[in-house]
């Protein structure tokens, strides 16, 4: 299989992007504040390295579906009440940053899906970017939860 330029650009920004999304996930990880929010943010740094790995072997010739993701979507217990604690207002500005993350993630999956020529790879981006849609779901169930998301 051979990619043209400008599919190897466009690997090269969803692995940027990938990459972002392990490494936020994983400091993100150890800055929160909620167990349930580490546990969260270490759950989906290992998916977005898998995303990350799917998308090296594109790179050299090799295209794999990415796991289905389909597991079940946590529901989040409230951690925080209405008061507006400092582990609160920090746990909030983590999701904020990463669901920003998944939005832009999202955003070049959508656009990235149109412009390869092999339908295979079309259909592991396409996957990839319903998994990163659902991680955005996660984060706003967490969120919305705890009284974050207005």
């Amino acid at each position: 299989m051979t990619l043209t330029q400008k599919e190897k650009t466009l690997l090269k920004d969803m692995k940027s992007a990938e990459q972002l999304c392990v490494d936020k996930y994983a400091r993100n990880a150890k800055g929160a504040k909620d167990k349930q929010l580490k546990d969260l943010f270490s759950q989906l740094s290992q998916c977005e390295q898998q995303h990350y790995d799917l998308l090296c072997e594109i790179e050299k010739g090799t295209v794999q579906q990415p796991e289905s993701g389909n597991a079940q979507q946590p529901t989040f217990s409230a951690a925080y009440g209405k008061e507006d604690s400092a582990a609160k207002q920090n746990d909030c500005y983590l999701c904020s940053d990463v669901l920003a993350a998944e939005k832009h993630a999202s955003h070049l999956y959508d656009t990235c899906v149109f412009e390869f020529k092999n339908a295979q790879i079309r259909d592991a981006i396409n996957a990839i970017q319903k998994q990163e849609q659902n991680h955005g779901k996660m984060i706003f169930d967490y969120m919305s939860a705890n009284g974050m998301y207005s």
